[in-house]
């Protein structure tokens, strides 16, 4: 695949996780963390029924079989523990503190493919990540770097941190995927197994059926969106990405949501882009364009 078609996919998948975060606006106050992961992993498992007409159940059981342990660990990691701990932290965390905390995974994924998969790192892929995270915090704190010192850490700061290690984790791992399986593949398995670790914890919450069906109608528009657009076809991309450029390089691609998120918001919230705003966005562009093109010219 050509490299610009891998790079317009990633961009793809951020945008459509930043689109998760601005209509999560909304509704954070009136669903649980784990009943936003079970509505949303359960839309996906409806979502990919028919995938099983092209997809031969009895190959992944084959393959699962022959590969549990890193298929349990990828499931783990991917589908039941990273949206729940991301939910869980935005429960007790600010918003700011939250994208601010989070703006460190790629630099995560860079440690983790060093020591794991052994990959070079060059001076000028540091440079372009540590521009493009200058740039995000930019973003998050309104062009006031001074008011860094002033932002209050709660107990969801310590969650993002954990959601932030497992996503770079499963972004590492995911390159020792069983050779058999595509990503398509992998991803109807990923998810239904992913699905079925998270069902004891979901019922374990006792909630109540009629709750939950009214809670399904008020907001199936939201578990719709973030189940095709923010989990199939974000999940397909970035794994896309991994295959072709590396996690590595895929994961620099996450700094795009702050300005993502911030346009969005411009267009659909009515809020006003700002000079800071545009300023980080160079500061991003300038840093991803340093560790995908400089980077691979020094490889």
């Amino acid at each position: 695949m050509k490299a610009q078609k891998v790079y317009i996919l990633l961009a793809l998948c951020v945008l459509f996780w930043s689109g998760n975060f601005v209509l999560g606006r909304f509704i954070k106050a009136d669903i649980q963390p784990v009943e936003l992961a079970f509505f949303r992993w359960l839309f996906v498992t409806l979502l990919i029924l028919p995938s099983f007409y092209f997809i031969s159940i009895k190959k992944l059981w084959n393959v699962f079989t022959q590969n549990i342990v890193i298929m349990l660990v990828l499931a783990l990691l991917g589908i039941t523990l990273f949206n729940t701990v991301l939910y869980t932290a935005l429960q007790t965390t600010t918003a700011t503190n939250a994208l601010l905390i989070n703006s460190i995974t790629p630099i995560i994924i860079l440690v983790y493919a060093y020591f794991i998969l052994k990959t070079n790192i060059t001076k000028i892929q540091v440079i372009g990540v540590i521009l493009s995270t200058l740039g995000v915090i930019l973003l998050i704190l309104k062009g006031d770097i001074y008011s860094i010192l002033s932002l209050e850490f709660q107990q969801g700061d310590l969650w993002i941190i954990v959601s932030a290690n497992v996503w770079a984790l499963y972004s590492v791992l995911v390159k020792f995927k069983p050779k058999e399986l595509n990503y398509i593949e992998l991803f109807v398995a990923l998810v239904l197994i992913g699905f079925i670790l998270l069902l004891p914890l979901y019922f374990y919450q006792g909630y109540s059926w009629e709750q939950e069906l009214q809670k399904l109608q008020d907001y199936w528009y939201f578990f719709l969106y973030v189940s095709f657009f923010a989990s199939i076809l974000s999940y397909y991309f970035w794994h896309i990405g991994i295959e072709e450029i590396g996690a590595d390089k895929t994961g620099q691609f996450t700094h795009l949501m702050p300005l993502f998120g911030s346009t969005l918001a411009f267009i659909f919230l009515g809020e006003t882009l700002k000079s800071y705003h545009i300023i980080g966005a160079i500061f991003i562009a300038v840093g991803i364009y340093l560790s995908l093109f400089l980077s691979k010219n020094k490889e």
